[in-house]
């Protein structure tokens, strides 16, 4: 719950982050830090290694090495922005280092439990939690050397910086949350969790496409990062058609249609808009290999962070809260009433602001990105509202106490 707090929290920051100054936000860095390395990866770093241990029916990794990765994630995202707007390099380093460390840490407590496995471990999302916690701490340690000025890193940085965005935002994060959803998409719409050929796929896809782009930029090689494209682009395919067989195979909800109706909406959307933003990110570089050119924040920023991140964090932390979180089977049913209220106006909005901005950011029409901006900010900020308002009515307020007894 505190991990999902911090991201919901993050990602309201980066928004804010929209309305700042250009030169303040260093341009789109801001609100894509807090939104991908605050945000996401909060939410990465507190549920992975609760999903992995849920898998393999083991006890969970040790509350405090759980807690310290969170802490250290969280801490190394804001003291890298701190350090990079206020200018000063020193600052960024450490708390570069302080994210790596957390990244290290959140690795051990997702696999520890496995070594105690009653289950099946679900070999193929463990796998790929994995290699994106290797990419990520590959892509963060080029960010990080480049804050510190390391002469071969900031000579190079026209190719690494695209290889830097692809090991984070599709070899990280696209990577954990398209594994994430292979079973928690079949639970929140209520259909059996089935391991598919489409979900290999998709593991595979994105957890080869990526690094195989990245070293096409590194090298450079318009070769390998034209095939890391065309695979990073079949993984896409593979959710889409894992998503699309599991949708049929539903069950059909007859209670608290709302707060159902927003966490599978959110996450309907969320898939809809990481397909687009691959297609357009992959496609650039088809077209013009390893070039520089071919990476654009104004292109994907919209569709791949707001879009498919920031849906796929809100719709989870709404289906999670009255899940798992805090509370008992009445405060549960509260949270499900208020989770769900004006659930279709909500998602309605938080969509628009993201079409708006993707339209508007590539087209330079400011009127667009800055309707966008408020749209986010209404739609994420009255969801982020109810997700902490749900989270406190199981934290031990008056109606949330059990009732075992009082007879």
């Amino acid at each position: 719950m505190i991990a999902i707090t911090a991201a919901i929290g993050f990602l309201m920051a980066a928004v804010a982050a929209m309305f700042l100054p250009v030169a303040d936000r260093r341009g789109a860095w801001l609100p894509l830090h807090l939104a991908l390395a605050g945000g996401a990866t909060t939410a990465i770093a507190g549920v992975m290694p609760f999903f992995v241990a849920a898998f393999a029916a083991a006890p969970p990794s040790d509350a405090r090495l759980r807690m310290a990765a969170v802490v250290a994630v969280a801490a190394g995202a804001i003291g890298v922005s701190v350090g990079v707007v206020s200018s000063q390099p020193d600052i960024a380093v450490r708390a570069g280092f302080a994210f790596i460390a957390g990244v290290l840490a959140t690795g051990i407590a997702t696999i520890r439990p496995l070594a105690r496995a009653l289950g099946p471990s679900r070999g193929l999302i463990a796998q790929g939690y994995v290699v994106a916690l290797g990419e990520v701490a590959v892509g963060a340690t080029f960010a990080t050397l480049f804050v510190a000025g390391w002469p071969p890193i900031l000579a190079a940085w026209g190719q690494v910086k695209p290889a830097h965005a692809w090991l984070n935002l599709v070899g990280f994060v696209s990577l954990v949350v398209a594994t994430t959803l292979l079973h928690f998409f079949p639970t929140v719409v209520g259909a059996r969790i089935t391991v598919r050929p489409s979900a290999r796929i998709t593991v595979v896809g994105l957890a080869a496409g990526a690094p195989l782009v990245a070293l096409g930029f590194a090298l450079p090689s318009d070769t390998i990062a034209r095939f890391g494209a065309v695979v990073t682009i079949t993984g896409a395919v593979g959710l889409v058609a894992n998503a699309a067989r599991t949708w049929r195979a539903r069950a059909r909800w007859t209670t608290d249609p709302g707060w159902h109706g927003f966490a599978i909406g959110s996450l309907i959307a969320a898939i809809s808009w990481f397909v687009i933003g691959v297609g357009i990110a992959a496609g650039r570089v088809i077209v013009a290999g390893a070039s520089p050119a071919a990476f654009s924040v104004e292109a994907i920023g919209a569709p791949l962070v707001a879009g498919w991140i920031g849906l796929a964090i809100v719709g989870s932390a709404t289906h999670l809260v009255p899940a798992v979180g805090p509370g008992d089977p009445a405060a549960h049913g509260r949270q499900r009433r208020l989770l769900g209220r004006l659930s279709r106006p909500r998602l309605a909005i938080i969509n628009a602001g993201v079409a708006c901005t993707a339209i508007g950011w590539p087209a330079h029409v400011d009127g667009l990105v800055v309707a966008g901006a408020i749209l986010l900010a209404a739609g994420l900020g009255s969801t982020a509202t109810l997700v902490v308002r749900a989270i406190g009515l199981g934290m031990g307020g008056p109606r949330a106490r059990p009732t075992v007894g009082r007879a």
